[in-house]
């Protein structure tokens, strides 16, 4: 499924809570503390995400299995969030890094095909030895 569908509000509270299993009151409750934000129709009817109904889902995962307050679970979740962002930063970076390697090569391979101009051939006796076309083909 596409990231925007997830997060285009199609749900009505009464769905989100059937689908997050919980009541649509809890659902009031994590808005009043910011846990979650739902976007609001023209008539201010609360409309919720796929996206939102995971968060929903994690929240009540960190309540009932790890026994966390709702101040721990705020907490919880900024931090994911926080990581979710440095991991993009950090996907961002080493693209950049690959780049900058594959660039380098490029340039150093160049730099070497120069000096293979350069280069002269010295037979053992001190003698420069002339290569012609058909031998450097080889």
């Amino acid at each position: 499924m596409p990231f925007e569908d997830k997060l285009r509000p199609v749900f009505m509270i009464s769905v989100a809570a059937e689908l997050a299993e919980m009541h649509p009151q809890t659902l009031r409750m994590y808005e009043r503390r910011g846990l979650i934000r739902p976007r609001r129709s023209s008539k201010s009817t609360r409309l919720y995400s796929l996206a939102d109904v995971e968060r929903l889902r994690r929240i009540q995962q960190l309540v009932a299995e790890c026994g966390l307050n709702l101040a721990g679970v705020e907490r919880v979740l900024q931090m994911e969030e926080q990581m979710e962002t440095m991991q993009r930063r950090l996907d961002q970076l080493q693209a950049q890094m690959d780049a900058l390697a594959a660039q380098a090569r490029e340039e150093l391979e160049a730099v070497h095909r120069s000096y293979r101009k350069e280069l002269v051939p010295i037979s053992n006796s001190g003698q420069v030895i002339v290569i012609t076309e058909k031998r450097r083909g080889r």
